[in-house]
């Protein structure tokens, strides 16, 4: 048994075709398939049924891809901890990001780390939380920067900043002359929403049940984009929520629609999450560091109350 055999059976297992896997190890098809019927017959088993389309694990397959997974990632630690003992900071790194952060938060870091950390080949994908987990769990992310508290098995997450959700209500809205405005005001049937898979959206909710203005059933519009609901809003459809960083790049005539809520202000907690293995950490820790050094000068506030995607609300001050 070897470790690339095992790295062939999670290609399979992973892509559930033989011809798909051997591009994705850069092996012939022929290769990768003898090297894993070479590994069955040593173990006197089948891992994969072969009869079906497309390929699927034994229930015996299941249990070795698990342990197979486990392995790969022991072997990938001894290089990375050569690297670490080394003091390298480089290599490919495959980060996920979620869609309400990626595009204010990468503008704001990603320039400064790979001029200090030129040998880092990051590899970034924009994904929705569900499968940043997924691709965590199976390695083929190496870290990812999300909303938490997440609390997921073999997910370990370390927090970055704590960012206020802020008000945008446009001229004519029952709530555009008031002054700061409080969560017990909030309904969510005049409010514009993310589409369902946004965890910004999963939060307002939350945040709409706590203050018990929460149907369930009465959505006016969803959207994709914090752009879109921010011109729904402008045309009167009802106001919206945004993270502030978002706030920070709006025009002046938007700006002014802005209002902040009184203490303690709603707010999501984001994190950069990892598997529990804690590979290429002194990557992570890179990471951590310099996101860390730039979002400290431009969120500042005391007083705030973290609303989790997943109903669990703490307060941090």
């Amino acid at each position: 048994m070897t470790i690339t055999q095992l790295q062939y059976v999670l290609a399979v297992a992973e892509h559930q075709n033989f011809t798909k896997a051997a591009q994705k190890v850069f092996v012939t098809q022929p290769t990768l398939s003898m090297q894993i019927q070479k590994l069955e017959d040593e173990l006197d088993i089948q891992i994969f049924d072969r009869t079906k389309k497309p390929i699927q694990l034994t229930e015996t397959g299941k249990k070795i891809v698990n342990q197979a997974r486990n392995i790969v990632n022991e072997s990938d630690r001894i290089q990375d901890i050569v690297d670490q003992q080394k003091g390298f900071i480089g290599g490919e790194f495959r980060l996920g990001v979620i869609p309400t952060v990626m595009p204010t938060l990468l503008p704001m870091f990603l320039n400064n780390f790979i001029k200090k950390y030129p040998k880092v080949k990051l590899k970034i994908e924009e994904l929705h939380t569900e499968a940043i987990v997924e691709r965590l769990k199976e390695g083929h992310l190496d870290a990812a920067i999300a909303a938490t508290p997440l609390e997921i098995d073999g997910i370990k997450e370390q927090v970055l900043y704590y960012e206020p959700f802020v008000a945008y209500v446009p001229s004519g809205h029952r709530l555009s002359n008031t002054g700061k405005i409080t969560t017990e005001s909030l309904d969510v049937d005049d409010m514009l929403l993310l589409e369902d898979g946004h965890c910004f959206k999963d939060g307002i909710l939350n945040l709409c049940k706590a203050s018990r203005n929460y149907d369930g059933d009465h959505f006016q519009l969803e959207s994709g984009s914090f752009e879109t609901l921010i011109k729904l809003s402008n045309e009167g459809l009802g106001m919206t929520l945004l993270p502030y960083l978002h706030t920070l790049d709006l025009k002046e005539s938007e700006s002014k629609n802005l209002k902040m809520f009184e203490d303690p202000i709603p707010a999501r907690e984001v994190s950069l999450i990892y598997n529990k293995s804690e590979l290429k950490m002194q990557i992570i820790e890179a990471l951590r560091a310099t996101i860390a050094g730039v979002v400290k000068g431009a969120i500042a506030f005391q007083n705030i109350k973290i609303i989790s995607p997943l109903n669990n609300q703490k307060s941090s001050k």
